[in-house]
């Protein structure tokens, strides 16, 4: 399947600037191409995952990705999507950033020792540039009147916008026009917030290197949720690529939680899988709902696409333990990935009755009710039923002398924190 066939079918294509154009080049040959990130944060969240999907189909496909971290860009701020100024970062913090995306990029991408696909942060060919020969080579093919009826400009006209914010789009034209010189890239790909700023680019490149440059520029469509909110954003907050802000589990628990109204379109997105096993996994999600085989696949594949099997099959041992109550398996770090938005409680690791104990964390609210639900049968610790009210909470009862793992019930789980 031609790799534009294949974007569309999964519906991964939201504007061209010359679709017939495109379709023939790659037809022809093997490109290079290109997407960058800003590095505003020190990791990326899924939302940002969706271009690099896109461009390693491309690197699948025997193209040549090129990935650009944007030390230069990020030290101003796209004002694409925000109706403020973004605050300024130190040099430091910008670098600090850098190189965690870069890490997080060569996790996701296969570098290899055959130039397949290269990493480029655009300080390198943009901070020894003076002002007055940005002025001069670059500011003078750009018509203001353009730049003002740019959607991510107009928008914050009412707002106010800052010549800094204003003069992105200048900035990430030079690296698109560098690209295309020194790396050969002909297409550029970005969220569809980028749209201008890719148009920008390619009116640069003809300026600068005649208007037979054969350049183009593609856009991902906005994901959104199949009730109308956005993707990759839940009541904690936005799902990261980084293991420390969003654990392996957590990472696999959002995917196998999707609602079965997105979970197909989730896949074509997001997975490698062929046509043919997404269709099966399409009638599988009517059928057969109740079996979430769909969402376990998609949980499955992006979880090992982002954390490693490794991850994946520890994320599976604390769900399948979690969903059991069967957690005497897992280790310490387990305990702390699963648990972590559990209601935690803190201890001293001193000796203590069970009851007692459960009275002086706030677990239980008496000693009548804790009593009455060991003698029930309704109390666990670490897996195991408590029926005897003399029973001891001792260090020895922990999971490595961090953590105590109470059950009240069925579902009601406490994490308790030792001292």
């Amino acid at each position: 399947m031609n790799i534009i066939d294949e974007l569309e079918w999964r519906g991964a294509i939201n504007q061209q600037t010359d679709a017939e154009g495109l379709r023939k080049l790659v037809e022809e040959k093997k490109i290079s191409l290109y997407c960058g990130v800003d590095p505003t944060g020190d990791s990326m969240h899924i939302g940002h995952l969706i271009p690099f999907m896109m461009m390693k189909r491309f690197q699948l496909q025997g193209h040549h990705p090129v990935i650009l971290i944007g030390g230069a860009t990020g030290t101003i701020g796209d004002p694409s999507g925000r109706q403020t100024e973004r605050q300024l970062q130190t040099l430091e913090q910008v670098q600090h950033n850098v190189d965690k995306l870069t890490a997080q990029m060569k996790k996701l991408f296969d570098f290899g020792n055959n130039n397949e696909v290269k990493m480029v942060n655009n300080y390198d060919w943009t901070h020894n540039v003076s002002i007055l020969d940005f002025l001069r080579d670059y500011g003078k093919n750009f018509s203001v009147n353009s730049m003002l009826a740019k959607d991510i400009v107009a928008s914050r006209l009412d707002s106010g916008i800052s010549f800094t914010e204003f003069s992105y789009q200048i900035l990430q034209s030079m690296d698109f026009h560098h690209l295309f010189k020194e790396e050969d890239v002909q297409l550029q790909i970005g969220g569809s917030d980028q749209w201008g700023n890719i148009t920008s680019g390619l009116d640069l490149i003809r300026k600068k290197e005649g208007p037979e440059a054969k350049v183009f520029g593609l856009t991902i469509p906005l994901l959104l949720k199949a009730d109308g909110t956005k993707f990759g954003k839940t009541a904690g907050g936005a799902i990261w690529l980084d293991a420390e802000k969003t654990t392996p589990f957590e990472f696999y628990q959002f995917w196998v939680n999707t609602d079965d109204l997105d979970v197909i379109r989730y896949l074509k997105f997001f997975t490698f899988l062929t046509k043919d096993v997404i269709d099966e996994l399409e009638v599988k999600v009517k059928t057969e709902p109740h079996k979430r085989e769909a969402q376990k696949v998609l949980a499955e594949e992006m979880t090992k696409f982002v954390h490693g099997e490794k991850a994946f099959t520890q994320a599976l041992k604390i769900t399948e333990a979690l969903f059991s109550g069967d957690i005497k398996s897992l280790t310490a770090d387990e305990i702390e990935q699963g648990f972590k938005d559990m209601p935690t409680f803190h201890a001293s690791k001193e000796t203590k009755n069970i009851v007692d104990w459960l009275v002086d964390l706030g677990i239980e609210p008496s000693k009548r009710q804790a009593r009455e639900d060991i003698t029930n049968g309704a109390i666990s610790m670490n897996g195991e039923r408590v029926n005897d009210l003399n029973t001891d909470v001792t260090v020895e009862n922990s999971f490595d002398g961090r953590f105590i793992i109470i059950r009240k019930g069925k579902k009601n789980y406490s994490l308790v924190k030792l001292k």
